[in-house]
């Protein structure tokens, strides 16, 4: 499913990056984890959802701590890779492809709604007043995000500098420590309880980076064959000469705890 709205008019396609994903995005430490648990959300038998899950991560690492998962994307391809990572853990995770705005269950259904990494990509308006009614009294959307710090973390802005080279049109550059974006429109029906920031160290190792960075949404998602062969060699040449083989990159992690309003 190709999105072209963001990057410039530069349509990309996360179903072209799916198995990069799901081999090298499953990177978020315990302590973002940890933060959802003490939340009191995502665990003891609640029912989730979680939209924009793309390869499963969120329902996949929070899946021991007993809650009922449910997960959703746009993307057929990462569907795909959800389900098949689940079962080889023997998940029952139910997943399935659908765009966030078309997703209809019955009033009342869930008490924890998450959208993690893609709150951007959703149509606030369309979402807003069937995301409220299928929570139940009290439930509670969760905005999550976790971003690399390419202006404290030198091999961080050295991989956006090469993406940036090859592909012009990526928006998703220069970030830093802020708050996670929530939609005006989602306040309609939502009051925000909590919002946090707070640092966090990753480690990987030089595959680990540029697997990372390969599937991203202006790298993987968005080239064509011949420029992901040119990114990919210039990205792997700059990590041998930038970064030993295991390294720590700055990132940050931000989320927003919103209550329905009923």
């Amino acid at each position: 499913m190709q999105i072209s709205d963001i990057d410039n008019g530069k349509s990309f396609d996360w179903g072209n990056t799916s198995k990069d994903y799901a081999k090298f995005r499953d990177v978020y430490p315990d302590a973002f984890y940890q933060s959802i648990l003490d939340l009191g959300l995502c665990k003891n038998g609640q029912k989730v959802l979680d939209v924009g899950t793309g390869t499963g991560v969120l329902p996949r690492n929070m899946y021991r701590y007993g809650a009922k998962w449910i997960g959703t994307d746009i993307s057929e391809n990462q569907i795909e890779q959800a389900k098949l990572l689940a079962a080889e853990k023997g998940m029952d995770i139910e997943f399935y492809t659908c765009p966030a705005e078309e997703i209809d269950y019955p009033d009342d259904t869930f008490d924890v709604i998450t959208v993690c990494q893609c709150i951007w990509y959703l149509d606030a308006e369309a979402i807003t007043g069937k995301f409220a009614r299928m929570l139940k009294s009290g439930g509670k959307l969760l905005i999550l995000y976790m971003g690399w710090l390419p202006y404290e973390d030198a091999v961080a802005g050295k991989s956006e500098e090469i993406i940036l080279k090859h592909n012009p049109n990526w928006s998703s550059y220069g970030d830093k420590v802020q708050p996670v974006f929530v939609p005006d429109a989602l306040l309609e029906n939502f009051d925000v309880v909590l919002r946090k920031e707070y640092r966090v160290d990753v480690p990987f190792t030089r595959e680990g980076w540029h697997g990372r960075m390969r599937a991203c949404r202006g790298v993987g998602a968005a080239m064509t064959t011949e420029q992901l062969m040119a990114w990919d060699e210039e990205h792997m040449r700059m990590l041998h000469e930038s970064a030993p083989e295991k390294f720590i990159v700055k990132h940050y992690v931000s989320f927003a705890e919103l209550q329905v309003r009923k």
